[in-house]
C-alpha cells in the first residue's frame, strides 16, 4: 500500500520545524513532506506522483514569497489529480478577500490561524484525513488506529467499505 501524503507548504523554518513537530504522530502510516514555497511544492507533488503515493491533505500558509498560499490552492483545486485532496490553511495573515477566494475558488476544507495549539491541529489533520480516507480507499482497517476509528468503524459496519 502506498503511504498517503501530508504536504506542508510554510516558508518560515521554524514555524515549519514546528508544524513537522506537530504532525510528528502521523509519521508511521502517512508520508510528511515539507515545502517552503509553492515551487518546492510542486516539486514534492511531482516526487509524490512518481512513487504513486496520493496527496491526501495540504497544510499551506498564505503569504510566501512568490505564490501566494491561495493562489496555490486553488491551482491545485483545478488539477484533478487532487480533487480529492483536503486542503487546510493555516495561516495569521490571509486577509478576508483571499479567505473568501480560497473557500470559494480552492474549496478549503479548513482555516487555523496562527498561532495554533498543537492539540488543535492534530484534531484537524487527523479529521480532515479521515475524510480523504473514507472518499478515496477501499480499505479502511489500516486506518482506524491512527485517524477517526469511530467514524472508520461505522462506515466499515454500514458495508461501505472494509
Amino acid at each position: 500500500m502506498n503511504r498517503i501524503v501530508i504536504l506542508c507548504v510554510e516558508d518560515e523554518a521554524e514555524v515549519r520545524e514546528a508544524i513537522l513537530r506537530d504532525l510528528a504522530p502521523f509519521k508511521p502510516q502517512m508520508r510528511v513532506e515539507a515545502a517552503e514555497d509553492v515551487d518546492d511544492a510542486r516539486a514534492v507533488l511531482r516526487e509524490c506522483a512518481q512513487d504513486d503515493d496520493p496527496v491526501g491533505l495540504v497544510l499551506c500558509d498564505h503569504l510566501m514569497p512568490g505564490v501566494r498560499g491561495v493562489d496555490f490552492l486553488i491551482e491545485l483545486m483545478k488539477d484533478p489529480a487532487y480533487e480529492a485532496t483536503r486542503k487546510v490553511l493555516l495561516t495569521g495573515q490571509a486577509g478576508l478577500e483571499d479567505t473568501i477566494r480560497a473557500v470559494n475558488e480552492a474549496r478549503l476544507h479548513h482555516y487555523i490561524a496562527k498561532p495554533w495549539r498543537a492539540e488543535e491541529l492534530l484534531q484537524v489533520v487527523r479529521n480532515q484525513l479521515t475524510e480523504y480516507v473514507l472518499s478515496t480507499q477501499e480499505d479502511l482497517m489500516p486506518f482506524i488506529a491512527q485517524l477517526d476509528g469511530p467514524r472508520l468503524l461505522e462506515a466499515i459496519a454500514a458495508g461501505k467499505r472494509g
